[in-house]
């Protein structure tokens, strides 16, 4: 029985050696090829380093919209009549602008004002609401742990969350006083009631 196992083993240390003998020659062959191709690769290329870069200037150039402005005014000292000209193009201007910017005061101006301070406090009350969930989840988590150094952590976020939810309440606050001024505004423009409902 041992003289099976005997041959078995003979037969599998010589396949190992033939291999090992057939890797080996390989091996050196695929050396020899690398060093051969390294000897026919052409020099590199210039290689650019820090010091072969210019600096880049940090003045401006002398055609920016600054300098152009200053040539102008400079233009216009000199020429008193050109100064005033554009002065009173720019009074007219002035005079002009404020009764184009002002959008007429019919009820959409009115109903869109209230949309957008309503829909401010119901945003902060939202995020309040929201905050006062993780508050909550974070001191039954700092509760339940025993690590200090993950206590320490969720004591941080926890007071960054308390903090933000101060922040909140005196945000709603805020909201609901520019509420209360704008009902009280349209009140005193005599705005129609039902408009704002």
């Amino acid at each position: 029985m041992s003289c099976p196992r005997y041959t078995a083993f003979v037969c599998c240390c010589a396949m190992f050696a033939c291999a090992a003998s057939g890797t080996a020659q390989s091996l050196a062959d695929v050396a020899r090829k690398e060093e051969a191709r390294r000897k026919n690769l052409p020099e590199p290329a210039k290689v650019y380093t820090n010091k072969d870069l210019k600096p880049v200037p940090t003045s401006l150039p002398a055609s920016t919209p600054d300098a152009k402005t200053d040539e102008k005014a400079a233009s216009e000292k000199d020429d008193p009549a050109k100064a005033a000209d554009k002065t009173d193009k720019t009074d007219k201007a002035a005079a002009a602008a404020p009764a184009t910017r002002e959008p007429a005061k019919d009820q959409a101006y009115w109903v869109g004002r209230l949309k957008a301070v309503q829909d401010q406090v119901a945003r902060d009350e939202t995020y309040a609401a929201a905050m006062q969930s993780r508050i909550n989840a974070l001191t039954t988590d700092f509760i339940n742990r025993d690590d200090p150094a993950q206590k320490r952590t969720l004591e941080q976020d926890r007071l960054k969350a308390i903090a933000e939810m101060d922040r909140l309440k005196q945000a709603i606050v805020n909201d609901k006083k520019a509420l209360d001024s704008l009902l009280e505004e349209a009140r005193r423009a005599g705005v129609p009631p039902g408009w704002l409902r």
